[in-house]
Parts: C-alpha cells; structure tokens; sequence
C-alpha cells in the first residue's frame, strides 16, 4: 500500500473502540465533480485522510468482520463505505445503478483521498442526492460540489440541511457561493483551536482597546498577504512544516507573557507570526477545492469570513478580562495571565509534538 493508506490502515486498527484523538482542525468537508459520460454521470467524491479516518472509525459496525490488513480491502471498503451514500435518482425517487471504478490518493491534494464512481444512467435521472454521506461527515459536514460538461456548469456548497441537488437547474451566483464561503471562513476560525490559542496568548495581559486593535490589524494584514498567496498557489510550503510552526508561535506568544506585559509592541509578534497563520487558513480553503473561476471571490469571503470570527473571539474575551479586572481590583491578575498562558503553552507543545509526528494523532 502507499504511504497514506498504510498510515490510515494503522491507524484504523489500533484505534477500534478508541475516541478519535481531538486536532487544531476539524474541516469534515468533502468534495464532489460530476461529469456526465456515456449516457451517465461518473461522480468523484475526495476527502481529507483524517475526515476518512473519524468516519471510518465512527462507522465500523458495517465492517465488523472484515480483515483490513488484508491487501486491497481497505481500498474496497472506502469505496463501498461512499457508495452506499452517494446516490443519482430521478425526480420520482428511482435510484440509479452505479458502481466504485477506483480508489485512491488525490493526486492534486495533499493527504487526501479520490473514490470516483460511475453511474449508468441518462435522461431524467438528474438528482445528485449525498445527504447520507453528509449525514456521516457530522454536523458541521459540506460538500463543494463542481457540475461541469453541462451548460448550467458551477459551483455549489451543500451542508446537512441541502435537499438534493438537481442538475438540471443553476447551481448558485457568485454572490450566493462568496456568503457560503465567507461563514465557511468563520468557521474555520472558530472550529481553529491553535488560532484562538494564539490570539487568547497575545491579548492576555492587555488592558486598553488600542493595543489590541494594533494586534488584530496587524495579524490581518500579515496573514491576509499569505492567505491570499497560498490560495493561488503562488507560494505554497508543506503542510506538515505549516501547522508545525504554527504550533511553535503558540509556544512562544504564551511563553513571552511570563517575561513581557508590554502589549503595546505585541503587534510585532502578531504581524510576524501571522504570515505563517496565514498559510493554516489558506489549507483551509484549498479544502472546500475553490475552482479557478470562483478563486478570487472565494478567497476574499473566506479573508473576510475568518477576519470576522476573529473579532468576535476579541469581542467575546476583552470584556470578561476587563470585568475580572474589576472584580480583582482594577489589575490583571498575574494569576489568571500564568495559568491560562501555561495552559496554552501546554497546548502548543502537545500539538507540536503531534504534527513533528513524535507522538500519534
């Protein structure tokens, strides 16, 4: 097997009756291009590892008896585990045969898996119906869909409340996709625990709003201009070396605030360090599959998405800390700052180990 199936296999199998270990990232997103081919449609579906991973080990029940050491079984029970939540049908509910024609890695994404399927069908069976598949993704679970051979060619994004995609009719605007992925970049902040890590370490001793807005203005500015790089594959680095570093300036934001309270020069910190944050936003991104004609919008909603659900984070923290600060006596309390910030660092330095690959996540 190739590296990415012996990982997924080894993980599979030391994990049974275990709990998916928790990670910076949860994207459950997968992604679908359909193509109509020789009276029918073939459907591929791609996946991250680790969101085929969670899913496999959530649903192992239909695979209780089955060997997965076994040469080729893994790569035939990740195509039955899709096929039996993929389906085209028609407007009357009559389902059509379809069948896994291969199971693989992605050649054009990083630790990610393509199953591409075939469906026998033509006419009136135009009703892409993935809301199984959906379902086992959890509830936070997209799927970009990409229609193309077709006048009607696009763009979509369905989540767990989308009825069944018909393919005869638009797909979305380019206004309609820039909202779905500008809360796509919300979420991505939010569900993003190494961000919030981040930017709970840079604010913890701060005590006026101005120090703050320099920290958050710098951080966007910094990461906006590596985002926006990444995403148009104009400068791109490993992913491993990525989330690695992003680890690392956890460490050293959370570490700093037992030497330094100077908050007015954090925003140094923050516009370094944001140009490698920029790059773990812009994996997050590259995971929705942005087409190259809906790139630009998409990139920009996503920035202003994840700019957003920064400041709601701020918004959310400062008045707490202002209030303990009241409550305290009208200090920060050098107890709550070396606590969470020893949390943090803590926090910092599990993930690191994990994505340097010195201890299993």
């Amino acid at each position: 097997m190739r590296p990415m199936w012996t990982r997924l296999a080894a993980i599979l199998l030391l994990s049974l009756g275990l709990a998916a270990p928790a990670s910076a990232h949860t994207p459950d997103i997968s992604t679908a291009r359909l193509t109509p081919k020789d009276g029918g449609w073939t459907v591929e579906i791609g996946f991250l590892a680790t969101d085929l991973e969670r899913m496999f080990q959530e649903t192992m029940n239909e695979r209780a008896n089955v060997d997965l050491s076994r040469p080729g079984v893994l790569e035939d029970e990740i195509g039955k585990f899709v096929a039996r939540r993929v389906a085209m049908h028609d407007a009357g509910g009559r389902t059509c045969g379809g069948k896994v024609e291969t199971v693989g890695e992605d050649p054009k994404t990083q630790d990610s898996a393509l199953i591409v399927l075939s469906f026998n069908c033509a006419g009136d069976f135009t009703i892409y119906d993935a809301t199984k598949l959906l379902a086992a993704q959890g509830p936070r679970g997209k799927q970009v869909v990409t229609l193309t051979g077709v006048k009607n060619a696009g763009e979509t994004m369905l989540n767990g409340a989308s009825k069944p995609l018909d393919l005869t009719k638009p797909l979305e605007t380019t206004w309609q996709l820039m909202q779905k992925f500008g809360l796509a970049g919300i979420e991505h902040i939010l569900t993003g625990y190494d961000h919030i890590c981040f930017l709970i370490a840079v604010i913890l001793w701060a005590t006026r709003v101005w120090p703050v807005v320099k920290i958050v203005t710098a951080f966007t500015i910094s990461h906006s201009i590596t985002l926006s790089l990444a995403a148009l594959d104009i400068v791109t680095l490993p992913t491993m070396l990525t989330e690695s570093a992003i680890a690392a300036s956890i460490i050293y934001v959370a570490v700093e605030n037992f030497f330094s309270r100077d908050t007015d020069k954090r925003w140094r910190d923050t516009f370094f360090f944001g140009f490698i944050h920029g790059f773990g936003f812009a994996s997050g991104l590259k995971e929705l599959n942005v087409q190259q004609q809906t790139i630009v919008p998409a990139l920009a909603s996503f920035n202003i998405g994840v700019e957003i659900g920064q400041i709601v984070i701020v918004l959310l923290l400062m008045p707490i800390f202002l209030f303990i600060d009241r409550w305290t006596g009208g200090k920060r309390d050098e107890r709550l700052v070396y606590g969470l910030s020893a949390l943090i660092a803590l926090a910092g330095a599990y993930w690191l180990l994990q994505r340097v690959g010195v201890i299993a996540g």
